[in-house]
């Protein structure tokens, strides 16, 4: 990631390849053929080149972002049975040593529950004792903050503070650290590299980025893959720019952004304000007393923290076909930029 500058990135949001799940064992090997060469005789070697490659990424992260930025990385262990020897793979603690170890602060992370109502789902002998293996239902996402909290200190920025709030009830669901999020299988192109993206659904990059940036703040995802994390930087008002070493991806991040549509962008935002008025009128209804009032949004709200939340409407999203940039313009006519890929950020494998 070396095009882009230190200090410049106020949050990254981003899902790697799964160390020793096998889907991401060919383009994880492209970078390290050691990596190719243990996998069946030396797995835990393996693992650990793996994660190797994956260190090279934590440590550019921490060198782009600003002092009290975020990195947010959804990631899940791995099981895998090799030379008939079944293991677990933790690549989450793997992943939280290593950025510790790169100066990361460690806080509090979320377990992303993704459940599977399959009968056979258990793994192993079923019913005998002694020979079953539980079943990993979950995902986890790490988070950790470079250096200590951000600081606020000028008036334009602490109203842009208020301004990117989000509701109380929000905060109760989203800052609990179990997520029942639906996991989605994103079928690919004909063309595409993978048969699918193992894409992580919209609603965790969406939920993330309110929590941990502003608006106007600009968003990475180093491996970008299907553009997720972008496309919820556009509709939550934040910059956004990502890495992706597979050019095969390429299409599929820009139809994904292409695709997307004005009403439907807005509708999601419009969405999330009625789902709050009829928190409120439950509440109501309930005999409890509801005590601030939004101007802006013209509805009452829970804290006085959540006075000044304003929502801003897409208006247009347009590409600059020379720079690869994607402009996007809201209705109180401010301008943010999304840049998936110029020649310095596609980067190919080996």
């Amino acid at each position: 990631m070396t095009s882009t500058e230190n200090n410049t990135i106020d949050l990254v949001v981003t899902s790697p390849p799964y160390p020793m799940i096998e889907m991401w064992d060919e383009i994880l090997s492209k970078q390290n053929d050691n990596i190719a060469d243990n996998l069946e005789t030396n797995p835990e070697v393996a693992f650990e080149l793996m994660h190797l490659e994956l260190d090279k990424v934590w440590k550019e992260c921490f060198r782009v972002l600003k002092t009290g930025g975020f990195l947010c990385v959804n990631i899940g262990d791995a099981t895998r049975t090799i030379n008939g020897n079944f293991t677990l793979y933790n690549n989450h603690s793997r992943i939280s040593k290593a950025c510790v170890d790169l100066g990361f602060v460690g806080l509090p992370n979320i377990i992303w529950r993704k459940q599977t109502n399959a009968p056979n789902k258990f793994m192993g002998s079923g019913m005998l004792p002694c020979g079953a293996y539980v079943t990993l239902e979950h995902e986890w996402i790490l988070i950790f903050r470079k250096g200590g909290k951000r600081e606020f200190k000028k008036a334009d920025a602490k109203l842009s503070r208020m301004k990117s709030s989000f509701f109380w009830e929000e905060r109760n669901a989203w800052f609990s650290d179990i997520w029942d999020v639906k996991g989605t299988k994103q079928k690919m192109r004909k063309n595409s590299s993978r048969e699918r993206s193992a894409a992580y659904p919209f609603e965790v990059p969406y939920r993330l980025i309110n929590m941990f940036s502003q608006k106007g703040d600009v968003v990475l995802d180093p491996f970008l893959g299907t553009g997720t994390t972008m496309q919820a930087a556009m509709l939550l008002g934040r910059n956004s720019c990502g890495y992706e070493i597979d050019p095969k991806f390429e299409d599929v991040i820009r139809e994904g952004i292409d695709e997307l549509d004005i009403d439907m962008c807005n509708n999601h935002i419009k969405n999330r304000f009625e789902a709050h008025i009829e928190f409120i009128e439950n509440r109501k209804a309930s005999g409890k007393e509801i005590k601030h009032f939004n101007e802006t949004l013209n509805c009452e709200v829970m804290t006085t923290q959540e006075k000044e939340i304003e929502f801003n409407y897409l208006e247009s999203i347009k590409e600059d076909n020379d720079t690869g940039t994607y402009t996007v313009s809201y209705e109180d006519h401010s301008d943010l930029t999304t840049l998936p890929f110029m020649q310095p950020f596609f980067k190919k494998a080996k």
